[in-house]
This record gives structure tokens, C-alpha cells and sequence, in this order.
């Protein structure tokens, strides 16, 4: 069974729910709680993100979605711990509801983009979610980042937990991926049809001058540098730790349906024009209006576009027995709504910005 694993980036908050910069003290603390034992192996670890106001956690590759769920919620706990030593809390928010000038970490590759991307960089306090899917090698890579394109919208509305932007209602559901968009390579991607020409792009893109390395790659679904994997980017954090691994279980089933030929009755491929339609579509209005529809780019709304994708990667599910539990947890998301329609509900039941964020950090540790 291909194994998926998730990586989080959560924001450090104060009591009153504005950002710390305070990710040195915690990955100190963290670090020296560390026993060892996961030496060598993926993920498991705490890290640096661009801004001191931010952490990052990753899971092992998992199998099953239940270890995946219990790494996922271990992760968020842990990061949490660490985080009381340095006086805050960690909080699964893409974007800060409060007004925040955020602090580029001690770092001179961190430095480096934040001279060469001036208000770009520095408007990057936004917190993603990036799943890891497994691949046999460069070439199975591409088919899958190839299929993903047209659902990646659909993955973007199920995630989307940013409605608040420097202290106002951006009128988006995952203002995150606006700001993030701003970054060169970012977004949607042209068929790349093979592992050469993915290969030329990205070295193409780094001999421009524009990006200083591969890793400021930022398409949607990349090949990852470091594992036998394809890295999805497309997600804001989720809020609930079940969304995370849905995410997961979804990308591996679109993984599977790609390499098994599935995508080969859809017909041609979108543009890159519409994918980034469809995207900016699930920023504006997640699930709360129409979406862009994976299969024929014409609107419908957001339960249908949802279920376009569920019956695309059903036979796949059906394989790896994660069907039951897929229907069960998005059934639960969207009765509840996405991170981003939990917050405005408390918004509207009339929760200030702290008690906004006390809320968030309870949905967090669930």
C-alpha cells in the first residue's frame, strides 16, 4: 500500500491570540525533549518555518489512516508542549486573525528570500498543509502531479481555514492561498508529461535568477527533493486534526487512480489557465458557493464538485479499505464546515480575536 504522511505549519499565539515570535524557545524545548528513537527515519520531528510567529510538524510515512490520525494529533501535542514552555500555544489557523508584522527566522537562506522578495516575504505568515504521497520513481511522480492539477481546487476547498488577514474579513475562505500566490512559482502548472521536462523546468526556473534553489519550488504538487514522494502544497492547515489526514487519504486515492490509468478517460487535459480559475474560485467561496467542476470547468456547487472527486478515486478507496472511513469524516467535515466557516460561525455567536483563537487552539489539540 503506497504510504502518505502530513506535514503542518501552526502559528504561535499569546494568550490574547496574537502571534509570538517565539519558534527558537520552542524547537530548543523540543529538542531537548527528543529520545532518539525515530534516528533516520522520516518525519516525526519539529521544525523551523520562514517566520519565528510558526512551527512545523511532520508525520512518519503511514500505511493506515488511524496510525496517520494518532500522528498527526502526537505531532499537534507535542508541538503544543513545547510551545507552553515559551509561553504560547500552537494554533491551526493558515492566516492570524490579528494584525501581525511577522519576524523572519535567524536563518541566512531565510534572510536571503526576504531581501530578494521584499513585501512579498514579509507578508508570509501563512500556515499550509502538505501532504506526501509515496512513488515508485521520478516518472510515476509526474503522472501524479499531472492528475492532480484539476482536483487540486477541490482539495483547497476542503481545507480552507483563512478568512482574516491583518485584522479584517478578507471575504475569502483561504486568503492564504492569495498571499502565498504572490510567490513566483506558486499555484497551478502546465501537463508536464514526463520526469525530463519537469526536470528542465525546474532547472530553468532556478537559471532565471528569480528563485534562489529548488526548494523555492512552490507548485501546487511537486516532486519532493528530499523523498520518494509527491508533496501536495495546495492546502491551508486544517483546524481538525481528522481534515489532515482526509487530505491524506484523498491524495493518495487520486496517487492510486493516476498510476491504475484513471485519469485517462477524463479526457485532455485543463489549462493551466482554468486550473488557476478553479482555484481562485475555491479561495473566494470554499464550500459555501459553487466550485469550478473537476470534470468539465463549468460551475456547480460545492457538494457536487466534492462528489465529483469521492466517485473519481472510489475504486481506489475500495483498495486500500479507506472508503468507510473517507465518507464517514467528510460526511463530519461538511456538517460542521471547513476551519474557515468554524470561524466565522464563532464570529457571528460573537467571539472577539482572542476568544476566536482560545476556540482554534481547542479545535487544534481535539
Amino acid at each position: 500500500m503506497r504510504t502518505i504522511g502530513v506535514e503542518e505549519e501552526f502559528l504561535l499565539v499569546a494568550e490574547d491570540g496574537s502571534p509570538r515570535a517565539v519558534a527558537a524557545a520552542v524547537l530548543q524545548h523540543a529538542s531537548s525533549q527528543d529520545d532518539g528513537d525515530d534516528a533516520g527515519e522520516p518525519g516525526g520531528n519539529l521544525e523551523k518555518e520562514f517566520a519565528q510567529e510558526q512551527v512545523e510538524t511532520s508525520t512518519h510515512p503511514c500505511a493506515d489512516l488511524p496510525s496517520l490520525l494518532e500522528q498527526v494529533r502526537a505531532g499537534r501535542w507535542q508541538a503544543d508542549s513545547s510551545a507552553q514552555h515559551a509561553g504560547a500555544r500552537v494554533v491551526a489557523l493558515a492566516t492570524s486573525p490579528r494584525d501581525v508584522e511577522p519576524t523572519v527566522v535567524v536563518n541566512r537562506r531565510a534572510q536571503d528570500i526576504a531581501a530578494a522578495f521584499a513585501q512579498t516575504a514579509r507578508d508570509q505568515l501563512t500556515c499550509g498543509c502538505h501532504v506526501h504521497v509515496e512513488v515508485a520513481d521520478d516518472e510515476e511522480g509526474v503522472r501524479v502531479v499531472d492528475h492532480l492539477r484539476r482536483w487540486n481546487p477541490v482539495l483547497l476547498a476542503l481545507s480552507a481555514n483563512s478568512p482574516y488577514w491583518r485584522g479584517d474579513d478578507s471575504g475569502y475562505e483561504s486568503f492564504r492561498s492569495q498571499v502565498w500566490g504572490r510567490w513566483p512559482t506558486a499555484g497551478a502548472t502546465a501537463p508536464f508529461g514526463d520526469a525530463a521536462t519537469y526536470r528542465e523546468t525546474v532547472r530553468s526556473l532556478v537559471e532565471s535568477g528569480t528563485i534562489l534553489d529548488t526548494g523555492m519550488v512552490y507548485f501546487d504538487a511537486r516532486l519532493s527533493a528530499r523523498y520518494p514522494t509527491v508533496e501536495v502544497r495546495v492546502a491551508d492547515v486544517c483546524l481538525d486534526p481528522e481534515d489532515a489526514v482526509l487530505l491524506g487519504a484523498l491524495v493518495r486515492g487520486l496517487a492510486d487512480t493516476a498510476v491504475d490509468g484513471g485519469g485517462e478517460a477524463l479526457g485532455p487535459e485543463p489549462r493551466a489557465e482554468e486550473v488557476r480559475v478553479a482555484g481562485w474560485r475555491a479561495a473566494r467561496s470554499g464550500l459555501t458557493g459553487d466550485l469550478v467542476s473537476p470534470l468539465t470547468f463549468r460551475p456547480v456547487p460545492a457538494g457536487q464538485a466534492v462528489d465529483e472527486l469521492v466517485r473519481h478515486v472510489t475504486p481506489a478507496l475500495e483498495r486500500t479499505g479507506d472508503l468507510p472511513w473517507v465518507r464517514e469524516h467528510l460526511a463530519a467535515l461538511l456538517r460542521r464546515g471547513n476551519g474557515s466557516q468554524q470561524q466565522r460561525r464563532w464570529r457571528h455567536e460573537g467571539a472577539d480575536d482572542a476568544e476566536l483563537v482560545r476556540r482554534a487552539v481547542r479545535s487544534t489539540l481535539a
